[in-house]
Formats: structure tokens, sequence, C-alpha cells
């Protein structure tokens, strides 16, 4: 939850672009003029029904663990962005910028393959992907990224022509939508290698 928080509430504060679902929720903060953690604690709400409707069933064991994670990590993302702005960072220059806003999407898939393979608790965002990575696409983490993206990149638009202006989308979304699916699958490869996915 650590590792998946710091890298969220990194892009937020840097405002570089966002991975995708917190990109959607910040648009949504501005939006209803509601704190990030609030929003980012409702969207998931939402997502833990879809992820029943998926399955057909509501499984309370999981849905009680999708909870358990989006609360904590709801309001760390919101804390430790706040928290970040005393280091200035949004001053940095263009490349170094650039560099630690792609490190944050790097730290979320990371973050992403450790708990999926544990599978023990997960944001329902992730839960989502996983629904969709094993039960729809036949384990393709790239292939499940993107079909999971599309629901967010619909929020954020829809947003954009409400209010006529985008927050948190710029070059480390687009590093998001396109890479953050194999960022998961090289550290299912590399990162705690004996970690398989478990309880599928």
């Amino acid at each position: 939850i650590i590792i998946n928080s710091l890298g969220n509430a990194l892009t937020v504060s840097l405002n570089l672009g966002s991975a995708l679902w917190t990109a959607s929720a910040v648009n949504m903060a501005h939006l209803f003029h509601m704190n990030l953690g609030n929003i980012l604690l409702l969207e998931g709400v939402a997502v833990v029904l879809v992820n029943a409707a998926l399955l057909r069933e509501f499984d309370w064991h999981r849905m009680l663990g999708n909870f358990i994670f989006m609360v904590p990590f709801s309001y760390l993302v919101s804390g430790i962005a706040q928290a970040l702005t005393i280091f200035h960072i949004q001053q940095l220059s263009l490349v170094p910028s650039v560099i630690l806003d792609v490190i944050g999407v790097m730290m979320i898939g990371c973050g992403i393959s450790i708990y999926q393979r544990i599978n023990l608790i997960l944001h329902p965002n992730d839960d989502l992907m996983q629904i969709i990575r094993f039960k729809y696409l036949h384990g393709n983490a790239v292939l499940a990224s993107l079909a999971a993206f599309i629901t967010p990149i619909t929020i954020i638009i829809i947003c954009v022509l409400l209010q006529h202006h985008i927050w948190a989308v710029n070059i480390g979304t687009v590093v998001a939508l396109l890479f953050q699916g194999a960022f998961i699958a090289f550290s299912d490869r590399y990162v705690f290698k004996k970690l398989k996915h478990q309880r599928l």
C-alpha cells in the first residue's frame, strides 16, 4: 500500500500526469470541489460494485478486503501528496520532474504486482484489472490494464467537457496508459520472483 500510495502521491504532486484512475479522481475532486481522499474512496466503492457484477456474485470476503485496502490508501495518497509540497518538487525543471513522474508510475506498477500476487486484499481498481486479466484475457497484464483504463478515461473526458479544464493528465498519464501493464508484468518476473499469483 505504501509503495503504491507514494507513487500515486508523487505523480499528483508533480502534476505531470498521474495514473489514469488517480487522474480521474483529481478531475472529479476539482469538478465537485471535494477532498481527493473522499473522491478516491467514492470511486473505489463504485468499482467494488462493478467487480461484483463482473464476478456475478457478492463475494463479501473479497469486498471487505477491497475496503480494508481502499480506506487507508485513499487518504495516504491525499496526505502524502500534500506533504510532498514541502519539498517544492513542483518547482523542479522539466527533465527531473518527468523522471520522477515516471518513477512514480513505475512504483504504482510495482506495488500492484506485489499485492496482486499475494491476493489477500486488493484495491478495487486493481481487483478489476485482475478480474479482467484472469477471467477474460488469459492472464495478459498489458491488455487487462488497457481494458480497465476505459472507465477512468471516460470520467476524465466527461469532467473536461463539463469544466473545460484538465488536471493530472500529462506525460505520466501517457506512460501509465502505455506501459503500466508492462511495469506490472516486469515486476511479476523480477520483484520478489518467488511470489506467485494465488487464490485466483
